[in-house]
């Protein structure tokens, strides 16, 4: 015969176990419903201070933190860009938007045929004017550029851009 005691422990114990596997079920369960944040109302907005009317930022050589540094390339004044402000043609054209298409000699001096992003073809000369710089030197392959940096965080206020003629571009 068996133990009478034995079995009694053997089914006690097995009790115990059924009674505490569900209470440990749910008390993970309220662990896991506690991890989970409530949801929340919406954030309400807040207004801003506003700078009195009277108030002017002195830079004095430091950047303006009110100045937005996402639209360097436009004209804070403005509002608009420099290409649009300055009229068409090659006067029109950023340094970027332009292409050479043809070198020529004519008199002794050197003509470049660029185009711009209207596809209209212009003969620009040494001293040429652009949007953002001026034509500084027309050579047998390429195109000279001396562009006016638009960044105000630029130690560099002017760059030359070398256009070719078959393609490619250098900055210097």
């Amino acid at each position: 015969m068996t133990d009478p005691r034995g079995t009694l422990s053997a089914v006690m114990a097995v009790c115990a176990l059924a009674l505490a596997v569900p209470a440990v079920a749910q008390t993970a369960k309220k662990k896991a419903d506690a991890a989970v944040p409530a949801e929340q109302p919406p954030a309400k907005k807040v207004d801003l201070p506003s700078p009195p009317p009277n108030f002017e930022y002195a830079a004095e050589g430091r950047r303006d933190p009110f100045v937005s540094l996402v639209s360097r390339g436009l004209d804070a004044r403005q509002g608009s860009n420099v290409a649009t402000r300055k009229g068409e043609g090659v006067p029109g054209m950023l340094t970027g938007e332009v292409t050479v298409r043809g070198i020529v000699q004519t008199r002794g001096t050197w003509v470049a045929m660029v185009s711009g992003p209207d596809g209209k073809v212009y003969t620009v000369r040494a001293g040429d004017k652009l949007a953002d710089g001026v034509i500084r030197q027309v050579m047998a392959n390429s195109v000279v550029i001396l562009q006016q940096v638009n960044d105000p965080l630029s130690l560099a206020k002017q760059r030359e851009v070398r256009k070719f003629l078959r393609g490619g571009e250098e900055v210097k």
